[in-house]
């Protein structure tokens, strides 16, 4: 009973890696149910089977996006700093979630070319990552999130900057050889600020 279980998970990894890879190739969209089955090396039977419609695919993909970043900030150790560990969450979390996983930042944190309606869908699982971060964020004290901001406030200046960093990282816009340097920089800058140290 357990292989086609097995079977159907690997299928539907083969199924988003494919459309990860016709996304970068030709942005969301080129997704074609199509191409990205035989990319995947199995029928477009298959992903109707799995997803129900290219819109499940996409919701999946945007599933795929914040499972990814949740998992990454519970996975990251939490020391007594943490500036620093909301700066490793930045960076070690975030920049290779953007780099990793470029058609996933579109899908997912973009929202490019993709409905409200259709992003409401993979609301659960962004939510569910954000709850993540905002632990980290809460570790800040109130007084540290500066000038009376709030939890909400302090975790949306937060992932602004994720995004701002990361969308001039993917056009090739932030100093060669000195991405990281430079991500490191204006976080530790934001976080910082808010504590006031």
């Amino acid at each position: 009973m357990g292989r086609p279980r097995e079977h159907n998970e690997r299928t539907a990894a083969a199924l988003l890696d494919a459309s990860e890879h016709v996304i970068e190739a030709g942005g969301p969209e080129a997704l074609s149910l199509r191409q990205v089955a035989r990319r995947a090396r199995t029928t477009t039977r298959a992903v109707y089977g799995l997803f129900g419609s290219k819109e499940g695919l996409i919701v999946a993909l945007g599933n795929r996006a914040f499972e990814i970043l949740g998992a990454g900030i519970r996975a990251l150790p939490t020391t007594k700093d943490p500036v620093a560990d909301l700066v490793d969450a930045g960076i070690v979390v975030f920049r290779r979630f953007a780099l990793d996983h470029p058609s996933l930042f579109r899908i997912g944190i973009q929202r490019a070319a993709i409905s409200k309606n259709l992003a409401q869908r993979f609301r659960r699982t962004r939510l569910e990552a954000l709850a993540e971060l905002q632990q980290r964020v809460a570790r800040l004290s109130h007084k540290h999130r500066g000038g009376g901001h709030t939890l909400s406030e302090t975790t949306i200046a937060f992932h602004a900057l994720c995004e701002g960093l990361a969308e001039l990282e993917l056009r090739g816009l932030l100093p060669a050889g000195r991405e990281e340097r430079l991500w490191r920089h204006a976080f530790t800058a934001l976080l910082t600020g808010f504590t006031g140290a």
